[in-house]
This record gives C-alpha cells, structure tokens and sequence, in this order.
C-alpha cells in the first residue's frame, strides 16, 4: 500500500514538473520569433530615422561581432544557448540604456525596442530549467568594450549609435538562429 501512495505521489510529482517545464518553454515557442521579428524590425526603422553618415567610419575589431563566441555556444546544450542568449539581450537593453540623447531615432522607439528586449529576455529564462546559468565574461567585455570603445571614444554621436545599431542587429539575428533550431516545428 505504501508503495502505491509513493509510486503515484512520485508520478505525480514528476508530471508537475515536466508540465511546469514545458509551459514555461510554451512561451519559446508560441512568441519568440513574433519579439525577434519586432525587434528587427523596430531595429530597421530606427535606421531609416538615421542620418547614414557612417560610410566613413571604420568599424574597428572592437565592433566586429564575436563569431567564436557564437560557434561555440552552437554546440552546447539548449540550456546554455537559453543562457547564452538571454545574456545577449541583457547586454543589448543595457548599452541601448546609455546616454542616446544624440541618436537619431526617436525615444519612443527606443522605448518600444528596449521593451521587446527585455521581455524577450524575460520570456527566454522562463525557459531555462536550471537557473544557475553563468554569464560569459567574453560576451560580456565585448559590451563593455563597445560601450568604452565605440560610445564614449565617439562621445555618444549619432554615427557612434549608428554603428552600435547594425552591430546590435547582427547580435539579434545571430541570436534568433541560436534559438530557431530549439523550437518547436508546427
């Protein structure tokens, strides 16, 4: 009799985890490629509000995207990719949170775009099961150094918000081929 009661309170217990699981991941499923879309396109616009004086500035290493971070995180798990990502959207809502009071876009789409960020971000770690996800110091100095290196050395112009927007979209659509392969075919 005991070990009926322990047999079903265990299956039990491990149905309401993989249903919790799996309702969090819902989320990947059913919005992230309507919030990737968004932010591309949120992305796109902001460029056509820009003054395309970029032509002329060299795009250093600094900017260069880190494709070695991205080949490496391909190979991992689909927590890590979760991570990996989540990470990068964090870091994207952060540098588009500094002074951009001389971009060219306007402020409500810089709002609409750091929101869909970060509820992106938000809707991704709900996915993530274990969530003790370390940050990549790499993919981390890399923001930093876009923000030191790009921003502030070209104190914050429009061509300097510019370059951080193409490198931003490249890191987002990077980012959508990280996740597409995770999510469910309908």
């Amino acid at each position: 009799m005991l070990n009926r009661i322990f047999f079903v309170c265990l299956c039990l217990c491990l149905c309401l985890y993989s249903a919790g699981s799996a309702m969090s991941c819902r989320w990947m499923d059913h919005k992230f490629r309507q919030y990737s879309k968004n932010s591309l396109d949120l992305l796109d616009m902001m460029a056509h509000n820009s003054i395309n004086t970029t032509e002329d500035v060299e795009v250093e290493e600094t900017v260069a995207l880190p494709e070695h971070l991205y080949s490496q995180v391909s190979n991992a798990s689909a927590e890590d990719r979760l991570g990996f990502t989540v990470q990068v959207l964090k870091e994207v809502a952060a540098l588009f949170e500094e002074d951009s009071s001389f971009a060219s876009w306007e402020e409500k789409q810089m709002d609409d775009f750091l929101n869909i960020v970060t509820q992106q971000a938000d809707g991704l770690r709900s996915c993530i099961v274990s969530h003790s996800h370390m940050k990549n110091k790499k993919l981390h100095m890399y923001f930093k150094r876009l923000s030191r290196h790009v921003l502030k050395q070209m104190d914050y112009s429009v061509e300097s918000w510019e370059l951080i927007r193409k490198e931003i979209k490249n890191h987002l659509m990077r980012s959508d081929v990280l996740i597409s392969s995770l999510l469910t075919i309908n």
